[in-house]
């Protein structure tokens, strides 16, 4: 199996975003803005707080003289909303170029990545170069501060732009997962 660059780091076992004591970290977390979401906290982690919030907003609707105690939402509530989501979209965001890339390593073709993203071939092409920048700026930035390089090398970087000059409908060769 490649060693894949394109990714979020690893991290050490003691710091595994799923562990128990992250995971009672996150829980206590007052997110308020998307930079207070740690680095490669889970989806699923960002959709529950997210969805808690949202029903304590939910509850403001509730009538006054409700029956049972219910806990009514706050600006803090709504504002950590806005923040949820918008850091859930970054990551949906940082995940289309990736997944891009891996649809076209394991044989799927222009068109097929294109209308999987709604999007023209041209504009899947722009996504992939644009996101291949970001990682090669990322590996050069890294390397820079004699850092363990993280992103594309130059050897990577020209190996996915070499994807975009497919045409529409050849797959790639070599990898496949059909």
């Amino acid at each position: 199996m490649a060693k894949r660059h394109d990714r979020r780091p690893r991290r050490r076992d003691t710091d595994d975003p799923m562990s128990t004591d992250a995971y009672k970290h996150w829980q206590e977390l007052d997110v308020r803005r998307p930079g207070d979401v740690p680095p490669a906290t889970p989806l699923m982690w960002l959709a529950e707080k997210h969805q808690q919030h949202t029903d304590r907003l939910t509850n403001r609707l509730l009538p006054a003289d409700f029956p049972h105690e219910v806990e009514r939402g706050t600006a803090g509530d709504a504002l950590a909303v806005l923040a949820l989501r918008e850091a859930i979209h970054r990551e949906m965001e940082h995940g289309r170029g990736v997944y891009l890339h891996d649809a076209l390593q394991l044989g799927a073709t222009w068109t097929e990545a294109a209308a999987a993203l709604d999007l023209t071939p041209g504009e899947a092409r722009e996504l992939l170069r644009a996101w291949a920048e970001g990682q090669h700026t990322l590996y050069t930035a890294s390397e820079e501060r004699g850092e363990q390089p993280l992103g594309l090398s130059a050897e990577q970087h020209a190996a996915v732009l070499a994807l975009a000059e497919l045409a529409d409908d050849e797959p790639a060769r070599g990898e496949t997962g059909r």
